[in-house]
């Protein structure tokens, strides 16, 4: 589950990047969760033959994550929202501690973009 979960990350931050036809094989297999006997019968084309497309497509989109890193700062990002979120329902909002807190986390979210 969790090689799905990945898969779909990165296809909606690099999936553009892919053919159309690429992208078509790749939903089917990620997102409608189809067997390569049916996405192979669907698009005409052999099981092995998509077997080698989404090994190729999953390569693509990864080396896309190594050069850009565009997932790993989303989750970075996300975790420091979550984290302010948390902070700022303190009952205590006067804290200085926490307000402090909240400051350096937009800081480094502001760098990061």
């Amino acid at each position: 589950m969790e090689k799905i979960v990945a898969q779909g990350i990165l296809y909606d931050f690099y999936g553009e990047l892919l053919t159309a036809h690429q992208r078509r094989i790749y939903e089917d297999a990620v997102y409608h969760d189809l067997s390569l006997s049916e996405i192979a019968e669907e698009n005409g084309i052999s099981r092995q033959g998509v077997h080698d497309l989404l090994k190729r497509c999953d390569k693509i989109l990864t080396d896309y994550e190594d050069k850009l890193h565009l997932v790993e700062k989303f989750i970075h990002i996300k975790q420091k929202a979550k984290e302010i979120e948390t902070l700022s329902m303190c009952r205590d909002t006067a804290d200085t501690q926490a307000l402090q807190r909240i400051g350096r986390l937009a800081e480094e979210i502001l760098e990061e973009l």
